[in-house]
């Protein structure tokens, strides 16, 4: 990209004004993502640094802030549809553990049979982001369902084997197992795997859970991570009244 745009010369050549030049053109005429801008800064900053020995300086160029999406967020009876539309029993135990301990995708088919606890109703999370371990919460309900599968499967290495014995079971199928039963629940929501972590730590504002805990159970760094769900969850939204409610009420006679 860079060399493109200053052919025919080196990027050796090129001054510090001309590199800073170069990267308010991405940022205001090419409108590229954020994650993009800064990949393209710390690769020019390897470049000239590492590689050409030379200093790399742009400046009070501002990178642009990343976008804040909010998750989107399962119902509880969104949820409840999706385990009933599983009919495997394999499928349906995975995606009732993901949601009902707050499991990445990654987390889940990592997972050991003797990560679960079934006496202190813990689960031992090996390495997840940032390789942290962590505990997370065993459902009572899933726990039940844990043993039920573990009569009809008897896996030997990981929890969730795929086809060939002693293999976890991949990323890509439980997110394909998660899309054929949200089709079959007929959930119109933008939503992936992913989002039954997010219900997870949604519900579990909603219900009162004090949001330190539920940063714990997700294994985050920051509680500001986890205060996302503030602005998603129906206990700081829905209970706010509209005030066109008070407007439009039917005044008494």
């Amino acid at each position: 990209m860079l060399a493109d745009h200053f052919r025919p010369r080196h990027p050796r050549e090129l001054s510090s004004e001309e590199l800073r030049s170069f990267l308010l053109h991405q940022i205001e005429r090419r409108h590229l993502a954020a994650a993009t801008i800064s990949q393209l800064i710390n690769a020019m900053r390897f470049l000239y640094v590492e590689l050409y020995k030379k200093p790399f300086a742009l400046g009070n160029l501002r990178r642009p802030r990343k976008e804040k999406k909010l998750p989107v967020v399962l119902s509880g009876e969104e949820v409840q549809g999706l385990f009933e539309s599983l009919g495997n029993l394999k499928h349906r135990t995975m995606m009732m553990l993901v949601y009902s301990a707050g499991l990445r995708v990654g987390e889940l088919v990592k997972l050991r049979p003797e990560d679960i606890d079934g006496k202190r109703k813990m689960i031992h999370i090996h390495g997840g982001k940032g390789k942290k371990d962590r505990y997370t919460v065993l459902s009572d309900f899933v726990l039940e369902a844990l043993r039920e599968y573990w009569k009809t499967y008897h896996p030997a290495k990981y929890l969730f084997e795929g086809q060939e014995p002693e293999k976890p079971y991949s990323p890509r199928s439980a997110q394909q197992v998660f899309e054929n039963a949200k089709e079959k629940a007929h959930i119109k929501k933008d939503v992936s795997i992913h989002s039954l972590r997010h219900a997870f730590a949604t519900h579990l504002l909603e219900q009162g859970t004090d949001i330190r805990f539920i940063q714990e159970l997700l294994g985050h760094a920051s509680v500001k991570t986890t205060e996302i769900y503030t602005h998603v969850s129906t206990r700081t939204i829905a209970q706010i009244k509209s005030p066109i409610d008070s407007l439009m009420r039917p005044r008494k006679a």
